[in-house]
């Protein structure tokens, strides 16, 4: 290949203001440096591992909280959003204050999930109406709660009977609509 000493001489750079020498048989072109792929980053926990995941509607942003949580709470999260998905057919999914919410449309949300430090809390906003109503009382009206502590301390086939009840009452008050 042919250089141009007009082209690639110092003074050339100086008329065009450019620093840069052109490419020459002997000097490979570079292709310019990709950037780097963005990584998603991780979502933060807050108090307890429960990890903070923006305020959104369906599905994905439950699935991103669920993979975000700690430890064996994440199988727990996954075990429960199955058996939620397949108790509740159409079942709308959401994230608000930090926690997937579970509804029906026309009936309002009927449970969410939460991390705490030592166990998944499973809301059941009208779990007092239930038969036989989850263990853990609440302070708030009719709502109960399921604490599910480490691997295996899930009765699969009670908590599907709770969901398929819980999804045929009306939701939790002020919670917004489903």
């Amino acid at each position: 290949a042919e250089t141009h000493p007009s082209r690639d001489s110092p003074m050339a750079a100086k008329k065009t203001g450019s620093t840069k020498k052109r490419p020459t048989a002997r000097q490979p072109v570079r292709a310019a440096a990709s950037p780097a792929e963005p990584s998603s980053p991780k979502p933060k926990l807050l108090s307890g591992g429960n990890p903070q995941i923006a305020k959104a509607d369906g599905d994905a942003p439950v699935q991103a909280y669920i993979a975000a949580m700690p430890g064996w709470k994440s199988d727990a999260g996954r075990r429960l959003d199955a058996i939620i998905t397949r108790a509740v057919p159409g079942v709308r999914k959401a994230v608000k204050w930090n926690s997937p919410f579970y509804g029906v449309a026309g009936h309002g949300w009927f449970l969410a999930l939460h991390c705490f430090t030592g166990y998944v809390k499973v809301t059941f906003f009208s779990g007092a109406r239930l038969d036989p109503p989850p263990p853990e009382p609440s302070k708030v009206g009719d709502t109960r709660y399921l604490h599910i502590r480490g691997e295996g301390g899930l009765d699969a086939a009670q908590c599907e009977r709770w969901v398929r009840a819980a999804s045929r009452l009306p939701g939790g008050e002020g919670l917004g609509p489903c």
